[in-house]
């Protein structure tokens, strides 16, 4: 079954490691072969792999789009999961082994799509750690000075 994708100007996508941007009209490419496919927009820059779902998502887009490096990334990939599986627990378990089964089987772009909601609930937790770590800042500041005047 073909893919059809709809480009918007100049978005980039990734086929087979090679990047293509579109021009400044939109258009649609059929890609009637299997094909290891990504939008710019699902791709992660390196700076901002700083969470433990965001780097396992950051390598799986690392051999997405070099395949030479699949042999040797893929076992730490499931380590990482793996891993990860015990840390967020049953909620998000089923997104995880998710991916990891799309990691075995070579499919990588769904493996990708899989940890989506991973990394949105992540940063909703690590918002609320520095949230509560601002209030815990302001609190001892104001006691301090409080105990000061």
């Amino acid at each position: 079954m073909p893919l059809r994708l709809t480009l918007k100007p100049d978005e980039r996508i990734i086929v087979n490691g090679c990047a293509i941007r579109n021009a400044s009209r939109r258009q649609t490419l059929t890609i009637e072969n299997r094909a290891d496919v990504v939008r710019g927009h699902d791709l992660l820059k390196e700076e901002d792999a700083n969470t433990p779902v965001t780097r396992i998502y950051f390598s799986i887009q690392t051999v997405l789009v070099a395949a030479e490096l699949r042999e040797e990334f893929n076992p730490q990939i499931q380590k990482n999961l793996a891993e990860l599986a015990a840390i967020f627990g049953p909620d998000h378990r089923e997104s995880i082994v998710n991916a990891a089964n799309f990691v075995s089987i070579g499919d990588y772009y769904k493996a990708m799509r899989a940890l989506t909601g991973l990394i949105k609930y992540e940063r909703q937790l690590l918002g609320l750690m520095a949230q509560g770590s601002e209030n815990e800042n302001t609190g001892a500041f104001e006691t301090t000075e409080k105990e000061a005047g």
